[in-house]
């Protein structure tokens, strides 16, 4: 590449954050020259080091006309769809936080909006892009376990992660984010479809919110965990879970979402007065905490999807049942059953942190952000995993799972 790739990143929160730091640790490839965010501390953090120009929304940004070569939208899920037309109009090339948008309508609109404009396209599904999805898809390419026929997948949200994003934080309202399913699991069934290398065809789906509601709340507990004599003993204190991380010395995610500064003291006004030191079961929460779906892929192949709350967390486990073998996965090995020869074979992938968006999701945004750069400063569209029609395939898969659960029918994907 010659000169690096011109950032705007829309959305100063987590997600905006990291893919700034990237951008901040391989100058020769990207720079970051503007920042848009309501909140200017947030936006002043992120555009310091590189001297980027700060906006206080993205309109604003937008109304400067197009002064990078590429955006990066990580706004609420809300806001994804308004900014993405507006900057594909200016002949910006986008890369969107998932999922694209709460609705279908806002999905398919963004997508008419970036074919329109011809600009280069990326949604940050960031699975596709963790280097075991690459070992998982050429032991499926090669054929070693012959046909697939059948999968089951897990996603092992955690007991924790439930608690701090989808019961006290932003994602647990689905009139203000989206559901369950497109927050959180829209990764996975874009994952599924992407290592099958066949679309979903048909959904069915079930689930709800069980455990984190009012008529659970433990006898003598009290609204926030700093008053809760129960405290010490519910799994789900945020007491223990911030107070435990600041002291640690982890400040990233989740802790970073819950305050900026890194005191007992400023955490403890955090949880005092924020929305992150509820009770769990006093919360206006309302997506679901556990969900399956079933799915038939296109040629007959079907699958199981498990998102649940109730685990320890970790790397999503995936088994891929095939006519001539059987492939297990974890995140960190690929095991291969051959049913001709009998062996067994075990493939380590060494991932670069974890499966959360603290730990870069094993490699994946890393990854991400290399072939989107790439791709803009190359104009090799074959580097993007998750382009336009691929990502809508997978968006609809999910909105038709969700009207699934609700309607209890069987949906076929439009």
């Amino acid at each position: 590449m010659s000169s690096p790739v011109s950032l705007a990143i829309v959305g100063a929160g987590d997600r905006g954050s990291g893919y700034a730091r990237w951008a901040l640790a391989h100058p020769e490839q990207a720079r970051i020259v503007a920042v848009a965010d309501p909140s200017e501390e947030r936006a002043l953090a992120l555009a310091r080091p590189s001297g980027a120009r700060v906006f206080s929304d993205w309109r604003q940004l937008a109304a400067a006309g197009r002064i990078a070569d590429a955006v990066v939208i990580a706004t609420q899920d809300s806001d994804h769809a308004e900014p993405a037309e507006a900057f594909a109009a200016l002949g910006c090339h986008l890369l969107v936080e998932k999922p694209l948008a709460p609705t279908e309508d806002e999905c398919r609109a963004i997508v008419a909006a970036v074919e329109r404009a011809g600009v280069i396209f990326a949604v940050c599904h960031v699975l596709r892009y963790a280097p075991y999805t690459d070992t998982v898809r050429s032991v499926l390419r090669s054929g070693r376990i012959g046909e697939i026929v059948s999968v089951q997948h897990l996603e092992p949200v955690g007991y924790w992660h439930q608690a701090h994003s989808y019961v006290r934080g932003n994602w647990r309202r689905s009139d203000q984010a989206s559901f369950m399913l497109l927050a959180k699991s829209s990764h996975d069934l874009d994952w599924l479809q992407y290592v099958v290398g066949r679309p979903i065809r048909r959904v069915s789906s079930f689930g709800g919110l069980q455990h984190f509601r009012p008529e659970n709340r433990p006898e003598g507990a009290a609204a926030r965990c700093l008053d809760c004599a129960v405290e010490p003993d519910c799994p789900y204190s945020a007491t223990r879970l911030y107070f435990g991380r600041l002291r640690e010395g982890r400040h990233g995610w989740p802790l970073s979402v819950v305050t900026a500064t890194f005191t007992e003291e400023a955490l403890t006004s955090a949880l005092r007065h924020g929305p992150y030191g509820r009770c769990v079961y006093d919360c206006d929460n309302d997506v679901v905490d556990h969900q399956v779906v079933a799915m038939e892929f296109e040629g007959g192949a079907t699958g199981t999807f498990t998102m649940t709350a109730f685990n320890t967390g970790g790397h999503r486990r995936t088994r891929i049942f095939g006519t001539h073998g059987e492939l297990s996965c974890d995140g960190e090995s690929v095991m291969v059953n051959d049913f001709r020869t009998g062996a067994t074979t075990t493939l380590d992938v060494t991932p670069t942190g974890d499966a959360t968006a603290g730990g870069g999701h094993a490699g994946g945004d890393a990854r991400l952000m290399d072939a989107f750069v790439r791709a803009v400063a190359t104009g090799e569209r074959d580097l993007i995993r998750s382009g336009p029609a691929e990502s809508l395939a997978s968006h609809l898969a999910v909105f038709a799972a969700e009207r699934a659960r609700l309607t209890d029918q069987v949906i076929t994907v439009e």
